[in-house]
């Protein structure tokens, strides 16, 4: 008696929370209808996308009255059932949704964990976090999850155990006037990354799963295709990133704000690093700032102080020493630099300095520019070093 009353009061709090539970599947029927008696148990408002099954699928629902059913004759994807069902989620009143998979991996009894954190992370999309390193689990499924776990950190800054779990809490009212591009497993990505550019918080609960025994195990993940195209959508999410994303927040980080409270806020916010830290910032800074990739530098350096974990604020501050007014200082002593090393030094200042005759003579710019890059880089680095060694305390 007990057990029916606390099942009856998880649906009652999906009806509170305006939460209902999507199932996507595509061939699953063997699986289907002990997923669903699970999930009904704690709650009504249950959607079934039939990704254009081709088993008996069909069948296998015809009992579930109450369930909403959506079912299209041809596979389009697990994105694309995902979106399926957010739409019909969000005409049908619901605020929140949470996706499991029909294969039966997932416990319907992690549902509650998900609900009781909906009224302290009302935006967040909550993943549900599995033990990677239990029993049966699949060597390559690790790989693709460590995989997926970086390039997400790459492009978003945050750090996530389990961003390859289908098992998740969507705030579909806050992410429903988005427009994605992918459809496929790949969507699954997309929609962390881009909410996470949005503003909306990802954090992970942790939840039991089950894996079956290789001989038992079904799955529609298709190694090479889907393992390239999720490589291409992160290499188009990471160079947004770097070109839009990590740019941009920091533009409004200190929009409005002058040049010296830009650098004192900076400096605020690294005096607790390390002063090997700040050093190798700005000398990375310094670096692409100089280094004859122009247009690419920015890009290339926000992933290398990434990579490496470097402060971005002071990277991107120290990066500056490439501003137009420093240009045309950079480029003559690229030059200068160049025609030393080639055996022809002179600092003489040739008055018809300009684009066109760094065009004739570029093998002496851009070795000039290389070096004088690293030349300022190891200056800088350890001229800050020093500084901040004698004057941080004070």
């Amino acid at each position: 008696m007990e057990s029916l009353n606390q099942y009856s009061n998880f649906k009652k709090l999906f009806q509170e929370k305006k939460c209902c539970v999507i199932v996507p599947t595509y061939n699953n029927a063997q699986f289907l209808v002990s997923v669903l008696n699970d999930v009904l148990a704690y709650c009504n408002d249950v959607i079934v996308v039939n990704d254009g099954s081709t088993d008996n699928t069909l069948t296998v629902l015809e009992p579930f009255s109450q369930v909403k059913v959506v079912s299209y004759p041809k596979n389009k994807g697990k994105g694309h059932a995902l979106k399926t069902g957010f739409k019909l989620a969000c005409v049908s009143g619901y605020q929140y949704a949470i996706t499991i998979d029909s294969d039966g991996q997932h416990y319907a009894k992690d549902l509650p964990t998900f609900l009781e954190l909906i009224d302290a992370h009302p935006k967040t999309i909550i993943i549900g976090a599995r033990n990677l390193n239990q029993e049966n689990m699949n060597g390559n499924s690790s790989f693709a999850n460590k995989f997926s776990n970086f390039w997400f950190k790459v492009e978003t800054g945050i750090e996530m155990p389990d961003t390859q779990s289908g098992y998740r809490l969507y705030p579909i009212k806050a992410l429903s006037d988005m427009r994605f591009f992918t459809n496929k497993y790949e969507f699954e990505i997309e929609v962390l990354v881009r909410a996470s550019w949005k503003g909306i918080e990802i954090m992970a609960a942790p939840i039991d799963v089950y894996y079956p025994a290789k001989a038992d195990r079904v799955t529609h993940f298709r190694p090479f295709k889907d393992f390239f195209r999720i490589s291409v959508l992160n290499t188009v999410l990471v160079t947004l990133a770097l070109l839009y994303y990590l740019p941009r927040k920091l533009f409004l980080q200190f929009r409005g704000k002058s040049i010296k409270e830009v650098v004192a806020e900076i400096v605020r916010s690294s005096i607790s690093l390390p002063n090997h830290t700040i050093a190798f910032s700005i000398s990375l800074g310094v670096f692409m700032g100089i280094f004859p990739i122009w247009g690419y530098q920015l890009l290339i350096g926000f992933f290398l102080a990434h990579v490496l974990k470097l402060n971005k604020a002071i990277f991107f501050l120290a990066a500056n020493i490439s501003i137009p007014p420093m240009i045309p200082f950079i480029i003559y002593l690229s030059y200068v630099t160049g025609s030393f090393l080639l055996g022809e030094g002179s600092w003489a200042l040739d008055l018809e300095l300009s684009t066109q005759a760094v065009k004739e003579n570029l093998i002496q710019y851009i070795l000039g520019a290389v070096t004088l890059s690293v030349m300022a880089a190891l200056a800088f680095g350890v001229v800050s070093y020093s500084l901040l060694s004698i004057f941080k305390k004070s």
